[in-house]
């Protein structure tokens, strides 16, 4: 047997017992999915012996990297002591009261085990305080695997529709056509074509859900014009706000909404507040999150989750929080700032049409030349695509990974070595692909 072809052999195994041979699409690759056999630091060796600089990070889950010692030691000895129970334990209050510190708008907490629960949870409990049932969320933009959340995250030309009333466009076959019905899409970054949008709907909207910091768009930055419509709109019709900051918080101490003044009634999070671990969590205006406080009656949105806040996950996000302190994001920041630089020169020197957008830790690279604004103008066509994965793979032949939209992310242990040989690779592959492009 080859070496490549340790990775062949399993994946014909896998294909036997899970449908399409794995539990999550995003690992698939032609002619068979690559499989990690050690992570350290920022690198992921595969069981064909090949070391890659991390870059996807376990798709933003990861801000220290892999087996980063302080976790690998704070939960061994948590295992020691048990690992979920159905009472109550210490390291929740105290790693709550850890992340409401971090963002004067995080009154209250709850944890959960996903992001896309905490949207979830999110969008229930707005649901709850407002008595209303309509969602508002971006077009194209993703926020886990709710219904509601999901819709119009990967519309196309097809079938999006006017850009002054988008479709509300499934992901999955077989959405009901009620859950639908109730979310308003409004188009990214237009706060003028998305508050005649929601005006429509002044009397029905319980939430306006946003990414700051869409990766899925472009990881492209909400405009200050357009947060602040949104705000202004949520306030005077009895809506709430509320922020996706399941990827971004990475980018900020107190996450991507410290860049803007415009304060969120709720906020959910995941990725990386679980160390490594699968989290969520929502917080927020506390009397919003009463809604779930069984404690005056029977709660308006009832609440519970067998493995939510359970001490294993807790203790590695409390540990990744506390190293990932104010010096440590900047830090982090300013290299990705050069990340993004170099890419920029590598762009000019390989004389493409290509560009790099993002913030703080985030970057992604788009085969445009101009930045895209909407998720309309950053919408890739079957050509389009066949570049990027043409990109991708060439990243991934020279020893990097990446997000599948192109996109990456930095972790702190890594230095500007890892940087250099990011611009250097991308400069390589650009020159590759410029008769594409």
């Amino acid at each position: 047997m080859t070496e490549l072809a340790k990775s062949a052999a399993l994946y014909k195994r896998a294909k036997k017992v899970m449908p399409g041979g794995c539990s999550r699409n995003t690992i698939l690759r032609k002619p068979h999915p690559i499989y990690a056999q050690k992570g350290e630091d920022c690198f992921v060796t595969d069981i064909e012996g090949v070391k890659r600089i991390d870059f996807a990070n376990n798709v933003a889950s990861l801000i220290h990297g892999h087996a980063y010692q302080p976790i690998i030691d704070g939960v061994k000895q948590q295992l020691d002591n048990g690992s979920a129970f159905s009472v109550g334990t210490e390291i929740e209050v105290n790693y709550a009261e850890q992340l409401v510190a971090r963002n004067p708008q995080f009154e209250k907490l709850r944890f959960v085990n996903s992001g896309t629960e905490a949207v979830m949870s999110c969008l229930k409990a707005a649901r709850a305080f407002t008595g209303r049932a309509k969602i508002a969320k971006v077009e194209g933009s993703y926020h886990g695997l709710y219904d509601y959340a999901e819709v119009s995250q990967t519309s196309k030309p097809a079938n999006w529709g006017d850009a002054d009333a988008p479709a509300s466009v499934p992901v999955a076959q077989g959405t009901p056509q009620s859950a639908l019905d109730d979310v308003i899409v409004i188009p990214f970054n237009e706060p003028e074509r998305a508050i005649a949008i929601l005006d429509h709907y002044k009397d029905t909207v319980a939430g306006v859900l946003l990414d700051l910091l869409p990766h899925r768009i472009g990881v492209i930055p909400a405009s200050e014009a357009f947060v602040n419509a949104l705000r202004n709109w949520a306030t005077t019709n009895c809506a709430l706000l509320i922020f996706d900051e399941v990827i971004t918080f990475r980018t900020g101490f107190s996450g991507a909404q410290q860049a803007y003044d415009v304060n969120p009634d709720l906020t959910a999070l995941g990725k990386m507040i679980g160390g490594g671990f699968p989290v969520g969590a929502l917080a927020g205006r506390a009397d919003v999150l009463d809604v779930m406080n069984p404690l005056n009656g029977p709660a308006p949105f009832p609440h519970y989750g067998t493995f939510s806040a359970n001490p294993v996950t807790l203790t590695a996000g409390s540990i990744a929080m506390a190293h990932f302190d104010e010096a440590a994001v900047s830090k982090l920041n300013a290299l990705a700032d050069k990340a993004r630089a170099g890419i920029s020169e590598a762009i000019r020197i390989a004389d493409v049409p290509a560009c790099v957008t993002g913030r703080g830790s985030m970057f992604r690279i788009h085969l445009k030349e101009t930045a895209p604004t909407t998720y309309r103008n950053a919408f890739i066509g079957p050509d389009g695509q066949k570049c990027v994965s043409a990109l991708l793979d060439h990243f991934f032949n020279n020893g990097l990974i990446m997000i599948e939209t192109c996109s990456g992310l930095l972790s702190t242990p890594m230095t500007q070595s890892e940087i250099d040989h990011l611009c250097q690779v991308t400069l390589d592959g650009l020159r590759t692909l410029k008769p594409m492009l």
